[in-house]
This record gives structure tokens, C-alpha cells and sequence, in this order.
């Protein structure tokens, strides 16, 4: 099992950066379509500059916008010893400083971890997940959350936030300027209607792929987390029941919000049944059925 999980961690991380790679590759066609069309490469300036300005203030608050945003409180330590003292356990197992700890009252089953590094991580849970969970599961989704302060998970996503915010107003950029007419000085350009059809075509629809590669970057995300807590618990049965419960409760969370969805172990929507196809290219989170798949083999 150890080892099959190694290999779905290692197998992860590499497509992680095989799709911010060609995330990449989608921001600088997007750059070449636009200049291409007006045949001006400074026009895109004040975008890039703006995309990057809002970005990287919301990277470093990001910790305090999510715990806002989710009405989480401090867990008083008197409180919820048991909690804190898991958290501290696994934190040092993993290497690393012990995150704050906060407590979300809401009845769904549960949590996430945020912050810009691990000096900065939090982790909350629900009061739901306390009251469903045994200690193993409990254990199984802390350090599932734990993994995502430890492998860097806020940083992957805030890129990727990154560049979906610059291809989003990119694209609008071109679409207002577009509207108002206006393609800048033809007398000097080199394009020719092909090249021009293609620079719109791509333009209008590198959104939507944008998108789509930050989603399934937070999926491989979630499936990396899942493998690396079960090899820090050394249990990967922990965290599986843990997201069968999970999995088994269909409500939604009372503040679930699409702008920090992504954050959570499972989807504050309402865990989905499983589905296949063209579907889950737009799900926040792999299936549960897969997710204990990876785990633990069949069911």
C-alpha cells in the first residue's frame, strides 16, 4: 500500500506541473493573439500589471479572507485539547509548525487548511466533522490538511489563481476594446485573416480552458493531499472512512461560498455522487468513490 501511495504522490506532483506548464503555455498565447490582433505589444501592460497587483494581495491575505469568509473561530484550547493535540502531533510527524486551529459551527462534515506558507497555515474543521468523525478519521482528515500546508498547495493554486486572472481580463480587455472599435494601426501589419480568425478564437476561449486547468490543478491537488496524509498517518483506512462519511452526508454547508470551495477536504456545496465524463472536468474535487479508490483499492 505504502508504496502504491508514493507512486500516486510522485504521479501527482508531476501532473501538477505538467498543467502549470501548459498553463503557461495558454498565457503567452493569449499574449501573442493580442498583440498579434492590434498589432501593439504594449497594450497589454496595464492588464498584466493589474492581474498580478490583485493576485498576490489576495495570496498574502488569503488566510484571513477564508477564515472570514467562513465564519471559523479560534478553537479554545481548554475547549478542544483533543483536537489541538492531534493537530500538534501530526504537525510535528510532519515537520512542521503547528498551524492555528479553528472551529466552524455547522453541522456538514468538513475542513480546510489555508495560509500563504507554514509559518502563516491555519486549519479549521467543523464542529460536524468533530461530532461524526473517530479518532483515526479524525486523524486521516488533519493530516490530509496538514498535506496541503506541506506541499505547498496555497502557492500552486494562488499561480494558477494568477493566471487565470490574467487571461480572464485579457480576454475582456480584448472583447471592451473590440466593442468600442479599433484594431490599432493597420499600415504595418503583418496579418493576414487565418492568423486573425485564430487570435480571436483564442482569445474568446482561453477563459474557459483557463478554468478548466486551475480545476484540475486543485484536483490533483486533492488527490496528492489524500495520498501524502495517509503516508503521515502510516493508516490510509483512516482518511478513507473518514471521506465515506464525509461522503455520505449530502447537505450543504450554511456559509459554502464557490470563492474558497476549493479549500475544503470535500465540496461545501454537498458531497455529488460520483460522476464520469465531460462532468468532472468541471468539479472542484475528484469523487469520493475515486478519492478512496487511490486509498485503498476497490471497495
Amino acid at each position: 500500500m505504502a508504496s502504491n501511495l508514493y507512486t500516486h504522490q510522485d504521479s501527482n506532483i508531476a501532473k501538477t506541473w505538467v498543467l502549470m506548464g501548459s498553463f503557461l503555455v495558454v498565457v503567452i498565447a493569449v499574449g501573442w493573439a493580442i498583440s498579434y490582433y492590434f498589432n501593439n505589444p504594449g497594450i497589454l501592460f496595464f492588464a498584466v500589471l493589474f492581474a498580478l497587483a490583485t493576485n498576490i494581495f489576495a495570496y498574502w491575505n488569503s488566510d484571513k479572507v477564508a477564515i472570514a469568509m467562513s465564519g471559523a473561530k479560534p478553537a479554545e484550547e481548554a475547549q478542544y485539547g483533543d483536537l489541538h493535540n492531534i493537530v500538534e502531533n501530526l504537525a510535528i510527524t510532519a515537520g512542521l509548525p503547528k498551524p492555528r486551529v479553528y472551529i466552524i459551527d455547522d453541522p456538514a462534515p468538513n475542513a480546510f487548511a489555508t495560509g500563504r506558507n507554514k509559518e502563516h497555515a491555519a486549519i479549521a474543521v467543523t464542529t460536524g466533522l468533530l461530532g461524526m468523525m473517530d479518532r483515526t478519521e479524525l486523524e486521516g482528515v488533519l493530516a490530509h490538511e496538514l498535506s496541503h500546508v506541506g506541499n505547498r498547495d496555497i502557492l500552486v493554486s494562488t499561480v494558477a489563481v494568477v493566471l487565470v486572472g490574467f487571461v480572464s481580463l485579457a480576454s475582456d480587455f480584448f472583447l471592451r476594446t473590440t466593442m468600442w472599435g479599433g484594431r490599432g494601426s493597420d499600415k504595418d501589419s503583418k496579418s493576414n485573416p487565418f492568423l486573425a480568425i485564430l487570435a480571436v478564437a483564442l482569445i474568446v476561449l482561453a477563459p474557459i480552458v483557463a478554468t478548466l486547468m486551475q480545476l484540475a490543478i486543485s484536483r490533483k491537488r486533492e488527490f496528492l493531499a489524500d495520498a501524502s496524509g495517509a503516508l503521515l498517518t502510516r493508516y490510509p483506512e483512516g482518511l478513507a472512512n473518514a471521506l465515506r462519511k464525509i461522503g455520505a452526508y449530502a447537505s450543504p454547508m450554511k456559509r459554502a461560498n464557490t470563492a474558497t470551495a476549493h479549500l475544503f477536504i470535500s465540496n461545501p456545496f454537498g458531497a455529488a455522487a460520483a460522476r464520469s465524463g465531460l462532468a468532472k472536468l468541471f468539479m472542484t474535487h475528484p469523487p469520493i468513490a475515486d478519492r478512496i479508490k487511490a486509498l485503498v483499492g476497490n471497495e
